[in-house]
């Protein structure tokens, strides 16, 4: 079946979804946009894992300043089209993610950013601290290890609790993103500033 381009289009923008996606679920939907709609939700979450290898050089910098004036963020998201760059549910999402970096003020993007070094220093502090708690040493690494999960969820971007939805991460809360859009998206780095700092 030929599906035209201003069908595709409508789809598009009622999706946010990529271009191929939306071609895609119009021709299993034999060109019923809402037939379409449905096919697009019942992918779901599964289309987030196919685009996580995908590039993404596109996106935009996007900055918060606390209402204080006392805290500002400056942060890089990255998708894969300016298309998408350009979309508000794209900008919504870049602006969610300055705002909560300017609260929950993380160290690091990701769990693989945190250095060997520091994660040594950690592993030590935790060991020393049960060892000082008198816990025996049969389970002092699952003691260390439910720490340095906690450290990641305490210091890693992507493992916060979301600020406006603690219920979810970070990380769901693009992944919910990248299902709506239908292209990959990635914090690529952020900088977080304190008065006097």
């Amino acid at each position: 079946m030929d599906i035209s381009a201003e069908l595709v289009k409508t789809l598009r923008e009622k999706t946010s979804v990529g271009f191929m996606e939306c071609k895609s679920a119009l021709r299993e939907a034999h060109g019923d946009l809402e037939a379409a709609i449905t096919i697009l939700r019942k992918k779901g979450l599964s289309a987030v894992e196919k685009k996580a290898g995908r590039e993404t050089k596109e996106g935009l910098i996007g900055c918060y300043v606390h209402t204080t004036g006392k805290i500002g963020v400056i942060v890089e998201v990255n998708c894969e089209s300016d298309f998408v760059a350009r979309n508000a549910e794209f900008q919504s999402l870049v602006r969610d993610i300055a705002m909560h970096i300017a609260a929950s003020d993380p160290r690091f993007v990701r769990k693989e950013d945190v250095t060997d070094e520091v994660l040594a220093k950690e592993r030590e502090i935790y060991r020393e601290q049960a060892r000082a708690a008198g816990k025996p040493e049969s389970v002092l690494d699952r003691i260390v290890e439910g720490r340095v999960t906690k450290f990641y969820a305490e210091n890693c971007l992507l493992e916060q609790p979301f600020v406006k939805d603690t219920s979810i991460s970070v990380k769901d809360h693009i992944a919910s993103h990248i299902q709506k859009i239908g292209e990959n998206i990635r914090v690529r780095r952020f900088a977080r500033y304190r008065l006097g700092e």
